[in-house]
């Protein structure tokens, strides 16, 4: 149970990050894009390589739609002459969070769990 969550903490970041972008296409009214972030979370309790890149890419296409999002709201404000600034960094803040939380997996931890780490040092029996 212990080990159970403090790999919940470590993934905490990424799961927060695909409940945020689900909510994101909810709003928008897109249940397509709003399951995959579903999908992705499930898709963390497979402990492979390939889990872990597919996770991080969706988490950098995420960042990129926050930013696709700040451009399309903020330009649609100024040309309304509204407040635009507080929604650029806020936007811009969330925008941060997913793409940073892609390099979660780059903790000692998940790589081990998710078998990120490639053995630099062969060994050489025949050389002994």
């Amino acid at each position: 149970m212990k080990k159970f969550f403090i790999v919940f903490l470590q993934l905490f970041p990424v799961i927060l990050s695909l409940l945020i972008l689900a909510a994101h296409f909810s709003r928008a009214d897109n249940i397509y894009f709003t399951i995959i972030p579903f999908i992705l979370i499930t898709l963390l309790l497979i402990e492979k390589p390939l889990t872990a890149r597919i996770i991080q890419a969706s988490l950098v296409l995420g960042s990129l739609e926050w930013m696709r999002t700040i451009n399309y709201l903020a330009a649609g404000r100024i040309e309304n002459d509204q407040p635009w600034i507080r929604l650029v960094i806020i936007l811009g803040m969330v925008s941060l969070f997913t793409l940073s939380s892609a390099f979660v997996f780059y903790r000692e931890p998940l790589k081990k769990r998710y078998g990120l780490i490639i053995d630099s040092k062969p060994e050489n029996k025949d050389l002994l």
